[in-house]
């Protein structure tokens, strides 16, 4: 009788190598991850918002997981997780798992098992919202030879109020606000012109409805240059509402009602914001805000504004520039978020030049008294630190208490995009990414990053790079320089002086300053010392320049320079080693020398 057959046993190893390779010959997605890894956890989100069903062995949880990797070391060369199979072929990491889903590779490795692609996209990438970050992302995009489309639909205002392409700060923010600031400041011109021999009869006035009209026509040329850039580009523009309805699809509704769809591989959120309304009785049916301003066909005349925005400042200061009666209600403090010292400076130079404030006031009802254009209207306000009630009459009353995100009824509730539901902004990580890989988003909905129109154009421009031209590059949201056009024009750049204080302790950081009087004021003598400017510095570290602010004329032209300077690593002794431009107003940050600390005046009487 033959002796009984011996049962052949495989070394561990061997049955390990067997067991890893039918895992990954036997799924049409095999990841091999750890529970607790950021990298593996966004894979994983890939292929769920891509409707795919994957096996994932957690090899935190097994026993035999650092022997796994060994493994998979020897079969592909990769030890690390996320470490991606798709029907047998091995895709990589997380990188690599991204970059070829965004080159369309993956979907075709998808598809392989099924002897057919994935249902090809209509576009490799949609833009919702056709502002600055929106059309500079969808323009980069399809430079890089990505079929792209741009879908944009303003929503009118209470009062009906529309515009063109653009979004805001082409149609109603940064243009027009600069150029009605800019005829308040001719104003001024004019009467400053006497002093420098300037002789004239004619009485002066001004017309807002030849103003108005003439920058509606530079902003119409604006609003064609974009859609012409859009088709030189070959990029698909459809003035409609868009709204998610599934994974990488959407809903196109125009003007008249009409629908249509569209999907693509990714999609970029660009949608802005717009003004916040006080929810009382009378504001949407009575009052305007920005929105409404810069087209608005008759003369405000008495104007009430609410807020302490940059907004409600900036608005302030060139009606009244203007010759508008003009009264700011404020609920607490000017210029939230800016250095409260540069805040409560310019607000002083708009009240020294015939601006109103009534603080610690917020209106609680909006009543019509009269028809007309611009008509009359009566405000009731309460007080914030008491029952105290006060009543005004005014012409207008212009809203400016802040902005709110233009992300509740895009369906993003319908594909798990998350959004933060007290302002609706978007959290995303450094690369503008949301929670849904295939989602991005740009520009003031992003939660925590910087509400500025350059800033959504380099996010648009960086993102596009990123996803279809192989960048690795982010946008820096470090140490923005940015000016607020007040009548005294305030700009600045880095920390104010209370977050440096609170980042580093007042022991730490030296603040240097100065009064300074444009060699331009002289003659018509007004306004000598009001005009400020201070460099804040880290003494811990070679006295850096952390925080720069300036108060005077041409602020923004001033800071850009001096924002590239702290973008470089400029420090106190760098800035005294600079020659200034003599005479000009910049000079005064290359030879300062007295510190907040030392106490010493730092007013001025002359040039």
């Amino acid at each position: 009788m033959p002796p009984p057959q011996q049962q052949v046993r495989l070394p561990d190893w061997d049955a390990l190598k067997l067991r890893v390779r039918t895992l990954i010959g036997s799924h049409r997605v095999m990841i091999f991850s750890k529970t607790y890894c950021p990298f593996c956890r966004k894979v994983k989100d890939l292929f769920h918002s891509l409707g795919v069903e994957c096996s994932v062995l957690e090899l935190d949880k097994t026993d035999d997981g650092p022997s796994i990797q060994e493994v998979l070391l020897e079969l592909t060369g990769q030890r690390t997780v996320p470490n991606v199979f798709v029907n047998g072929t091995h895709v990589g990491g997380c990188d690599q798992t991204f970059q070829a889903y965004h080159s369309g590779l993956l979907q075709k490795l998808l598809g392989a098992g099924k002897d057919e692609e994935m249902e090809p996209y209509d576009y490799d990438l949609i833009v919702i919202g056709g502002g600055s970050g929106g059309l500079a992302c969808s323009k980069e995009a399809a430079t890089l030879g990505k079929k792209v489309m741009v879908l944009d639909y303003v929503v009118p205002t209470p009062l009906g109020t529309t515009w063109g392409l653009g979004g805001t700060c082409v149609n109603v923010g940064c243009i027009p606000k600069k150029l009605m600031h800019q005829a308040a400041l001719l104003g001024q011109a004019l009467q400053d012109s006497r002093k420098f021999g300037w002789e004239y009869d004619q009485q002066v006035k001004h017309n807002w409805e030849a103003m108005v009209e003439a920058i509606q026509n530079y902003i119409g040329s604006l609003n064609w240059g974009y859609r012409m850039a859009l088709r030189d580009k070959s990029v698909t523009y459809i003035n409609a509402y868009a709204e998610f309805i599934g994974s990488h699809k959407i809903k196109a509704t125009n003007r008249k009602g009409q629908e249509t769809f569209y999907t693509a591989q990714a999609f970029v959120l660009a949608t802005g914001e717009r003004p916040r309304y006080l929810g009382i009785p009378g504001d949407k049916e009575y009052c305007i805000t920005s929105d409404d301003l810069f087209s608005l066909p008759y003369c405000p005349g008495k104007t009430l504004v609410v807020g302490a925005s940059y907004v409600a400042l900036e608005c302030a200061g060139f009606l009244a520039g203007l010759g508008m009666d003009v009264t700011v209600m404020v609920r607490s403090i000017l210029l939230r978020g800016f250095d409260q010292e540069m805040a409560e400076r310019a607000g002083a130079y708009m009240e020294t030049h015939g601006v109103k404030f009534i603080r610690k006031f917020v209106p609680v009802e909006v009543t019509k008294l009269e028809e007309g254009m611009p008509g009359k209207l009566k405000v009731v306000a309460k007080s914030t630190e008491g029952s105290q009630m006060i009543e005004g009459e005014y012409n207008t009353v212009l809203i400016a208490v802040g902005r709110d995100a233009c992300t509740k009824n895009i369906g993003l509730d319908k594909i798990g995009v998350k959004v933060n539901e007290k302002n609706g902004k978007i959290p995303a990580n450094d690369e503008e990414q949301t929670n849904v890989p295939y989602v991005y988003a740009v520009g003031d909905i992003l939660e925590g990053k910087l509400e500025l129109t350059p800033v959504a154009i380099q996010a648009g421009k960086l993102l596009a790079r990123r996803l279809f031209g192989g960048s690795n590059l982010k946008c820096d949201y470090v140490n923005v320089p940015t000016t607020v056009f007040t009548p005294l024009e305030y700009g600045c750049c880095g920390l104010s002086e209370e977050r440096a204080i609170e980042q580093l302790g007042k022991e730490n950081i030296e603040v240097y300053h100065n009064l300074f009087w444009p060699l331009e004021w002289t003659i018509p003598d007004r306004d000598n010392n009001t005009c400020y400017g201070k460099v804040i510095c880290n003494k811990l570290d070679n006295n850096r320049v952390i925080g720069f602010h300036v108060l005077g004329p041409n602020a923004g032209e001033i800071t850009q320079g001096f924002g590239a300077a702290i973008k470089c690593g400029i420090t106190k002794a760098l800035l005294d080693d600079t020659i200034g431009i003599h005479p000009t107003c910049a000079e005064v940050f290359t030879t300062m020398d007295i510190t907040k600390a030392s106490g010493q005046s730092i007013a001025q009487s002359g040039c």
